[in-house]
């Protein structure tokens, strides 16, 4: 496997891990009542995944122009950082639990301390790498057992799994569609991917977080139990994780859309 594949595969598994765990910030949020120093220190590893993307595009970039320098398809290699992006949302959902542990101790040291690159510094001492295996813990069945997961709208559950298709496979689409049109088209197939991955944030910000933001802020307020932002995470994640897989079927349709619109 190519070096630059299995970077772009790494950077594509972390972006998605990364993803996943935002969801799971709103529990700490709740449980702990911090929500303010929740997200700042989720900006962390938000600055990480703004990172990812960053690299992610050229080498998706390259991986296409290869593809057209050698004269090969390049949907096979496209498929495979799909998967990667659902197995980086698999192996977020399945670490959320000792993610939450570690988080939600690492947010007590920011209230300490007031400082996120002391934190950061402490976390790569001696010894702190395996105390953290310490914090580790399997999903069980009881974590999920009797939640209310009918109080998600099932329009919230389609939405997400729509945005993530989109948000998963809008940049490869339009890359992958810029090396099936005309060489005078080609700049403007591939800068069409800002438009998806902006489309899919636009719906993600109108009707996904704030439905999810009333849930979270009325357990905030006590208005409503913690297992309800328990089930809302959970669906969400789960529609994440279907959402990648969505991309799969997506990556052809709307690539050819792009050709045909650029044709």
């Amino acid at each position: 496997m190519p070096s630059d594949l299995v970077q772009l595969l790494i950077i594509t598994f972390v972006i998605h891990l990364i993803d996943t765990f935002a969801y799971s910030v709103r529990l700490n949020a709740v449980k702990s009542g911090q929500f303010a120093l929740s997200a700042s220190l989720f900006n962390l590893f938000y600055l990480i995944s703004l990172i990812a993307h960053s690299i992610q595009a050229p080498l998706i970039g390259g991986l296409i122009d290869n593809a057209m320098r050698l004269n090969t398809d390049p949907l096979p290699q496209l498929r495979i950082i799909i998967l990667a992006s659902t197995t980086g949302t698999f192996f977020g959902i399945f670490f959320t639990p000792t993610f939450l542990r570690i988080f939600s101790k690492a947010v007590y040291n920011l209230e300490r301390t007031g400082s996120v690159p002391s934190i950061v510094l402490n976390a790569f001492k001696s010894g702190s790498v395996v105390r953290l295996s310490n914090y580790f813990v399997f999903p069980v069945k009881n974590m999920f057992r009797n939640l209310p997961f009918n109080i998600v709208p099932r329009e919230l559950i389609t939405l997400n799994a729509l945005v993530t298709g989109i948000y998963t496979i809008g940049g490869m689409s339009a890359y992958y569609a810029a090396s099936l049109v005309t060489s005078d088209h080609r700049l403007a197939a591939a800068a069409s991917a800002g438009i998806f991955n902006t489309a899919a944030n636009i719906l993600f910000m109108l009707f996904i977080d704030p439905k999810s933001s009333i849930i979270t802020d009325q357990a905030l307020k006590q208005h409503r139990p913690y297992d309800d932002v328990k089930a809302l995470v959970v669906i969400l994640m789960s529609a994440k994780l279907l959402g990648t897989l969505f991309g799969q079927v997506l990556l052809n349709p709307l690539t050819q859309a792009i050709v045909m619109f650029y044709q």
